[in-house]
Protein backbone atom coordinates (compact mmCIF):
# COMPACT_ATOMS: atom_id res chain seq x y z
CA UNK A 1 0.00 0.00 0.00
CA UNK A 2 1.41 3.36 -0.92
CA UNK A 3 0.45 6.81 0.17
CA UNK A 4 0.29 9.29 -2.64
CA UNK A 5 1.32 12.79 -1.81
CA UNK A 6 -0.07 15.72 -3.70
CA UNK A 7 2.71 18.07 -4.51
CA UNK A 8 1.84 21.66 -4.05
CA UNK A 9 3.84 24.37 -5.63
CA UNK A 10 5.03 27.36 -3.68
CA UNK A 11 3.05 30.48 -4.46
CA UNK A 12 4.23 34.06 -4.26
CA UNK A 13 2.99 35.90 -1.16
CA UNK A 14 1.26 38.55 -3.30
CA UNK A 15 -0.89 35.87 -4.92
CA UNK A 16 -1.86 34.46 -1.52
CA UNK A 17 -2.75 37.91 -0.18
CA UNK A 18 -4.81 38.91 -3.22
CA UNK A 19 -7.07 35.87 -3.50
CA UNK A 20 -10.62 36.28 -2.22
CA UNK A 21 -10.34 33.42 0.27
CA UNK A 22 -6.68 33.95 1.12
CA UNK A 23 -4.76 35.45 3.97
CA UNK A 24 -5.35 39.00 2.72
CA UNK A 25 -9.11 38.57 3.11
CA UNK A 26 -8.65 37.28 6.66
CA UNK A 27 -6.35 40.17 7.54
CA UNK A 28 -8.81 42.74 6.18
CA UNK A 29 -11.68 41.11 8.05
CA UNK A 30 -9.74 41.01 11.31
CA UNK A 31 -8.86 44.71 10.93
CA UNK A 32 -12.53 45.54 10.37
CA UNK A 33 -13.61 43.48 13.39
CA UNK A 34 -11.00 45.21 15.56
CA UNK A 35 -12.15 48.59 14.26
CA UNK A 36 -15.78 47.75 15.08
CA UNK A 37 -14.87 46.56 18.57
CA UNK A 38 -12.87 49.72 19.29
CA UNK A 39 -15.64 51.97 18.01
CA UNK A 40 -18.42 50.16 19.89
CA UNK A 41 -16.46 49.99 23.14
CA UNK A 42 -15.82 53.73 22.99
CA UNK A 43 -19.60 54.32 23.03
CA UNK A 44 -20.58 51.72 25.63
CA UNK A 45 -20.99 52.55 29.31
CA UNK A 46 -17.75 52.22 31.30
CA UNK A 47 -18.80 49.11 33.22
CA UNK A 48 -19.68 47.20 30.01
CA UNK A 49 -16.59 47.89 27.91
CA UNK A 50 -14.49 44.98 29.14
CA UNK A 51 -17.37 42.49 28.82
CA UNK A 52 -18.47 42.91 25.19
CA UNK A 53 -16.48 41.53 22.25
CA UNK A 54 -17.07 41.53 18.50
CA UNK A 55 -16.90 37.93 17.36
CA UNK A 56 -17.30 38.13 13.60
CA UNK A 57 -19.34 39.26 10.62
CA UNK A 58 -21.42 37.10 8.31
CA UNK A 59 -24.61 37.49 6.28
CA UNK A 60 -24.90 41.17 7.16
CA UNK A 61 -24.92 40.53 10.91
CA UNK A 62 -22.21 41.40 13.40
CA UNK A 63 -21.76 38.90 16.24
CA UNK A 64 -21.42 40.36 19.73
CA UNK A 65 -20.18 38.06 22.50
CA UNK A 66 -20.34 38.45 26.25
CA UNK A 67 -19.87 36.13 29.20
CA UNK A 68 -23.05 37.41 30.90
CA UNK A 69 -26.56 37.48 29.48
CA UNK A 70 -27.38 40.69 31.36
CA UNK A 71 -24.97 42.72 29.18
CA UNK A 72 -26.53 41.29 26.02
CA UNK A 73 -30.02 42.15 27.24
CA UNK A 74 -28.98 45.79 27.47
CA UNK A 75 -27.39 45.57 23.99
CA UNK A 76 -30.60 44.08 22.57
CA UNK A 77 -32.51 47.22 23.56
CA UNK A 78 -29.75 49.48 22.24
CA UNK A 79 -29.46 47.83 18.79
CA UNK A 80 -30.81 50.77 16.75
CA UNK A 81 -28.39 53.18 18.41
CA UNK A 82 -25.43 50.79 18.00
CA UNK A 83 -26.30 50.19 14.33
CA UNK A 84 -26.28 53.93 13.66
CA UNK A 85 -22.85 54.13 15.34
CA UNK A 86 -21.51 51.31 13.18
CA UNK A 87 -22.87 52.83 10.00
CA UNK A 88 -20.59 55.83 10.66
CA UNK A 89 -17.58 53.61 9.96
CA UNK A 90 -16.53 52.87 6.37
CA UNK A 91 -17.09 49.22 5.53
CA UNK A 92 -19.98 48.72 7.94
CA UNK A 93 -22.86 50.13 5.94
CA UNK A 94 -24.00 46.58 5.09
CA UNK A 95 -24.49 45.60 8.74
CA UNK A 96 -28.21 45.00 9.22
CA UNK A 97 -28.26 43.71 12.79
CA UNK A 98 -26.51 41.86 15.57
CA UNK A 99 -26.26 38.24 16.59
CA UNK A 100 -25.88 38.16 20.37
CA UNK A 101 -24.15 35.21 22.02
CA UNK A 102 -23.31 34.30 25.59
CA UNK A 103 -19.97 32.52 25.65
CA UNK A 104 -17.17 32.20 28.18
CA UNK A 105 -14.60 34.75 27.10
CA UNK A 106 -10.95 34.03 27.70
CA UNK A 107 -8.82 37.01 26.84
CA UNK A 108 -5.31 36.36 25.65
CA UNK A 109 -2.79 37.37 28.28
CA UNK A 110 0.78 38.04 27.22
CA UNK A 111 3.24 35.51 28.62
CA UNK A 112 5.07 36.47 31.78
CA UNK A 113 8.35 38.13 31.04
CA UNK A 114 11.45 36.35 32.24
CA UNK A 115 13.85 38.74 33.93
CA UNK A 116 17.48 37.76 33.76
CA UNK A 117 19.35 37.89 37.02
CA UNK A 118 22.92 37.05 37.86
CA UNK A 119 24.62 36.88 41.20
CA UNK A 120 26.80 39.85 42.05
CA UNK A 121 29.94 37.71 41.88
CA UNK A 122 29.05 36.56 38.35
CA UNK A 123 28.49 40.20 37.37
CA UNK A 124 31.87 41.17 38.74
CA UNK A 125 33.55 38.33 36.84
CA UNK A 126 31.84 39.33 33.58
CA UNK A 127 32.82 42.98 34.09
CA UNK A 128 36.46 41.98 34.66
CA UNK A 129 36.39 39.83 31.51
CA UNK A 130 34.99 42.78 29.56
CA UNK A 131 37.82 45.03 30.79
CA UNK A 132 40.43 42.50 29.62
CA UNK A 133 38.82 41.93 26.19
CA UNK A 134 40.13 43.72 23.10
CA UNK A 135 37.27 42.80 20.71
CA UNK A 136 34.69 45.66 20.85
CA UNK A 137 31.52 43.63 20.12
CA UNK A 138 32.47 40.92 22.62
CA UNK A 139 33.28 43.62 25.16
CA UNK A 140 29.81 45.19 24.68
CA UNK A 141 28.11 41.80 25.01
CA UNK A 142 29.95 41.02 28.25
CA UNK A 143 29.08 44.45 29.67
CA UNK A 144 25.41 43.92 28.78
CA UNK A 145 25.44 40.56 30.53
CA UNK A 146 27.16 42.06 33.57
CA UNK A 147 24.45 44.72 33.81
CA UNK A 148 21.94 41.98 34.69
CA UNK A 149 23.81 41.14 37.87
CA UNK A 150 22.20 41.80 41.24
CA UNK A 151 23.48 45.01 42.82
CA UNK A 152 24.98 44.90 46.28
CA UNK A 153 23.15 47.27 48.59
Amino acid sequence: MSIKVKRSRAQPITQLLNTSAGAGHLMRQSRLIDQAQTHLRAHLPEEMREHVFVGGFSNGRLTLISSQASWLTWLRYEQPHLLSLLHQLPGFTRVTGFTLKVRPVRTVAPPARYARTLSSSAGTTLKECAEDTEHPRLKQALERLASHAQRKT
